[in-house]
């Protein structure tokens, strides 16, 4: 297990649809391993597998109060069944977009399947910040960033300081 970098926006990975996974193998017990590693090194609360440049259907999150228990999950290939009427809004940030944060709105609970990393098929609801979570990082595997939610000129200068954080790190 190891941390792997993370993409900053932008970069095109971040904006591909990701391809459906197919083998539940050790490499992709690896590859949550180690998006776990990068997520809470990061430190975040969710973590898509484009965001570390792996083009594949996997995302995952871990929303536990930082003094609790982790409690990591993987979902693999996830799908919205249903989502509320009722919406919420949430102060939203991304580990591709560092310390830019804008509230968003998005249904206040979902009701998602996926596969574990045995490729078992699970269902359950979120709501309040894990629904928030899972709907940002399922966003990451459809090729779509949270501040394609925003207007276009916001979208422009939070890309512009992105541009210019890239250039600043490569001179460092």
């Amino acid at each position: 297990m190891s941390t792997r970098p993370i993409l900053i926006h932008p970069d095109p990975r971040l904006k591909k649809v990701a391809a459906e996974v197919t083998a539940f193998d050790a490499d992709l017990q690896a590859l949550a391993a180690d998006m776990l590693d990068t997520m809470y090194d990061a430190p975040g609360i969710g973590l898509a597998g484009p965001q570390i440049g792996a083009m594949q259907r996997i995302f995952v999150m871990d929303c536990a109060a930082k003094e609790a228990e982790p409690e990591p999950l993987v979902l693999i290939n996830p799908q919205i069944v249903a989502a509320s009427d009722d919406l919420s809004e949430y102060e939203e940030g991304c580990l591709s977009i560092p310390d830019i944060y804008e509230t968003i709105t998005r249904p206040a609970a979902v009701q998602m399947r996926w596969q574990d990393l045995d490729g078992q098929v699970q269902e359950a609801e979120f709501g309040g910040l894990e629904a928030t979570c899972v709907q940002h990082e399922l966003d990451h595997l459809n090729g779509k960033l949270f501040i394609d939610y925003l207007s276009a000129l916001k979208r422009r200068m939070i890309t512009s300081k992105m541009q210019k954080l890239k250039k600043e790190r490569l001179r460092a």
